[in-house]
C-alpha cells in the first residue's frame, strides 16, 4: 500500500495545490477548480496523528497510503485541516452533478446510477427468491429502521437464509444443526458496491444448486444468511440522488442533532448516526465523534439505534455465546459460524480487534484465514484496522467476536485507483469486483463449520 494511489471517485478530476502548513499559518488559498467535494491527501501516521483527525470530525476515508489518510469535504476543509494543525493536498475534485435521473424501471429492475438497485428492488429480489426457490429460501423480518418506527416511511429490516432445508433449519435459535455464515452489506449505504455484491451472492447459490457441485454442497450441509441492505434509509438517501448518489453514510436518525445539518461550509456534514459506531463494543472509543453532523457519530450510547439492536438481537438468535466476558478470554476451539460485513473501497480484509492495536485472543487463526482470503482476492493486504488505517471503537466486528466469540471480517472491496475505483464506480466495474469477492465468499461459507479447527 505504498504505491502513490490515484484517488477516482464518480466523475473526478485530479488536481494538487498545497493545503498548508500550521496552525499560525495564514488560511491557504481555496481552490483553484471548483467543485462540492473535494478529496483531501493528509499526512496522519498510525497513532495519535491518525486518531485526532477522526476525533475532530473530519470525513476520513478507509483508505491510507502510507503515512496518508484522505479526507472527503469542501473548499473550506482546506482551511479547517491547516487550523486544525494538518497540512496535505487535494488529490482530486468530483465533477459538479448531472441532471438527475431518479430511478428506472419498476420492481426487482428499479434501478439508480446506471444499474444499481434501489431498496425496493432489494426487497422484490428477495420476494422473488423465496417464491421460485421455496426449498432454499426463508425470508426472515428482524425489525424496522429508523424511519418505519418513526411513522415517516421506512423499511423492514430483512434477511435470507439459504439452505437446502430440512426440518429445523433457518429457525432464530443459537443450537442450529448446521454452521451458519452470515453475509451483511451496506450498513454505510453510500457503499453501494456491497449491495451489488450481496445481491449476486444469493443468485449465485439459488441458480447453482443442483447445478454447481460447490453450491450443492454447501447448501445442503450450511445456512447462508444475507442481509442484503443492513441501513435501508441510509441507502434510500443514496438513491435519491439518482445519477449523481448522495454520499450518506449513516442512518436517516435526527433527532440528537438538527434535523438538517448546516452545508454552507461543509457539504458533506449529514444527518444519522454510523452504526459502525454505536455497537456496545468498546462504543465511544477511538474513531468516533460525539458531534451528530460528523460522519462517524456515534450516537448518544451504545445501541441507541434500532438498527443496530436489531441486528444484535438477530447475531444471539442464530450463534451461540463461545468467548468468556474477559477481553484476553479465547473462543472456544469449537465455536461454529462465520460473519462478514462487506464495506468499500480499499481492497483489504480487517479482523479483530478495531478499537486497539492489541491482537485479540484468537489472533493467529483468524489472521490465517484473512491471508487465505486476501490471498484468493488477488493479493489485498490483511490485518487489524489499527494496523492498516486507524482504530475505531462501537464496531460491528469488535461486537460479533467480542460477544459471541464468532469469527468476523471487514471485507472493503474495492479500490482507490482506476476508473473504478472510489464509493461510486460505473455499474459496469462489479463483475471485477465480484470476480474477487465470490471466491472469498465460497472459503468463509466452508470454513464456518469448524473455523478456529477445534
Amino acid at each position: 500500500m505504498r504505491q502513490r494511489l490515484s484517488l477516482v471517485l464518480a466523475g473526478v478530476a485530479s488536481v494538487a495545490f498545497l493545503v498548508g502548513t500550521s496552525v499560525a499559518a495564514p488560511p491557504p488559498p481555496a481552490p483553484v477548480q471548483d467543485g462540492p467535494t473535494y478529496v483531501y491527501r493528509v499526512p496522519a501516521p498510525l497513532g495519535q496523528k491518525a486518531q485526532d483527525l477522526l476525533a475532530r470530525g473530519f470525513d476520513v476515508l478507509e483508505q491510507r497510503d502510507g503515512d496518508d489518510l484522505f479526507v472527503l469535504g469542501s473548499k473550506d476543509v482546506h482551511a479547517k485541516l491547516a487550523e486544525a494543525g494538518y497540512t496535505g493536498t487535494v488529490e482530486s475534485v468530483m465533477a459538479p452533478p448531472r441532471a438527475e435521473l431518479k430511478t428506472q424501471g419498476t420492481g426487482v429492475k428499479e434501478t439508480y446510477y446506471g444499474g444499481y438497485r434501489t431498496v425496493k428492488a432489494h426487497y422484490a429480489h428477495l420476494d422473488q427468491v423465496a417464491w421460485r426457490y421455496p426449498r432454499l429460501a426463508t425470508l426472515v423480518d428482524y425489525g424496522d429502521s429508523w424511519r418505519k418506527t418513526q411513522g415517516a416511511g421506512g423499511h423492514d429490516l430483512k434477511a435470507v437464509c439459504l439452505t437446502k432445508r430440512s426440518p429445523g433449519d433457518c429457525r432464530l435459535t443459537p443450537d442450529a444443526r448446521k454452521p451458519r455464515l452470515f453475509v451483511s452489506a451496506q450498513i454505510h449505504a453510500r457503499e453501494i458496491t456491497t449491495g451489488d455484491m450481496a445481491w449476486r451472492w444469493i443468485d449465485h447459490l439459488t441458480t447453482g444448486y443442483g447445478k454447481d457441485a460447490e453450491v450443492t454442497s454447501l447448501l445442503d450441509t450450511t445456512e447462508i444468511w444475507v442481509v442484503p441492505i443492513a441501513n435501508p434509509d441510509g441507502v434510500q438517501i443514496v438513491q435519491s440522488g439518482g445519477d449523481s448518489p448522495k454520499l450518506q453514510r449513516k442512518n436517516a436518525n435526527y433527532t440528537n442533532g438538527p434535523k438538517e445539518c448546516p452545508t454552507t461550509q461543509d457539504p458533506n456534514a449529514q444527518i444519522g448516526i454510523d452504526l459502525n459506531r454505536n455497537f456496545n463494543a468498546q462504543w465511544g472509543d477511538n474513531g468516533t465523534s460525539a458531534d451528530p453532523c460528523s460522519q462517524v457519530y456515534r450516537g448518544p450510547q451504545a445501541d441507541s439505534e434500532v438498527e443496530t439492536k436489531a441486528v444484535e438481537k438477530l447475531f444471539r438468535s442464530l450463534f451461540p455465546d463461545k468467548r468468556g466476558p474477559g477481553l484476553n478470554d479465547p473462543a472456544a476451539p469449537d465455536t461454529r459460524g462465520m460473519v462478514v460485513t462487506m464495506h468499500a473501497a480499499l481492497n483489504v480484509v480487517l479482523l479483530p480487534w478495531g478499537y486497539t492495536t492489541q491482537p485479540s485472543p484468537n489472533d493467529a487463526k483468524l489472521r490465517a484465514m484473512a491471508k487465505d482470503m486476501a490471498q484468493l482476492a488477488g493479493g489485498w493486504e490483511y490485518g487489524q484496522p489499527g494496523e492498516l488505517l486507524y482504530t475505531a471503537g462501537g464496531s460491528i466486528d469488535d461486537w460479533v467476536y467480542g460477544e459471541l466469540g464468532v469469527p468476523h471480517y471487514t471485507w472493503e472491496i474495492g479500490n482507490w485507483q482506476g476508473d473504478c475505483a472510489g464509493f461510486l464506480p460505473a455499474y459496469s466495474c462489479q463483475d471485477g469486483h465480484w470476480a474477487k469477492v465470490k471466491p472469498m465468499l465460497l472459503y468463509a461459507a466452508r470454513k464456518a463449520a469448524n473455523p478456529y479447527g477445534g
